[in-house]
């Protein structure tokens, strides 16, 4: 899981970040449109509603030292789920390289995507 922010608002709903979610075994990423300012309760209900109720619940999961993913809130989610919280180390793209490739693809795509006016 890794985010991307500092996006300009689009849509009704004016989305300015989005969550990135890659599932390792299939290298299927799903792209969460959120706010930059929501909480931890509030990114926790997200990935309940869009993704665990589809999916099922995850055995393991990584991120980087991301403040919402290190609050109580979610370490209390994954002692309740059974699942388990990994966080990536600094400078160590094994760990997470697969959701920042996929991040800098994604990026590419909404410039061209703005520089066509599309």
């Amino acid at each position: 899981m890794d985010w991307v922010t500092a996006r300009p608002p689009h849509g009704d709903k004016s989305y300015n970040s989005c969550l990135v979610i890659v599932d390792r075994y299939s290298n299927t990423p799903i792209f969460l449109p959120c706010h930059k300012d929501s909480t931890a309760m509030d990114k926790a209900l997200l990935v309940w509603s869009r993704v665990i109720s589809h999916e099922g619940l995850f055995k393991n999961i990584i991120s980087d030292r991301d403040p919402k993913f290190t609050s109580v809130l979610w370490t209390n989610l994954h002692r309740l789920f059974g699942t388990k919280l990994s966080f990536s180390t600094a400078h160590h793209p094994q760990t997470d390289g697969l959701a920042e490739r996929i991040i800098q693809a994604l990026e590419d795509m909404i410039r061209r995507f703005c520089a066509y006016g599309l």
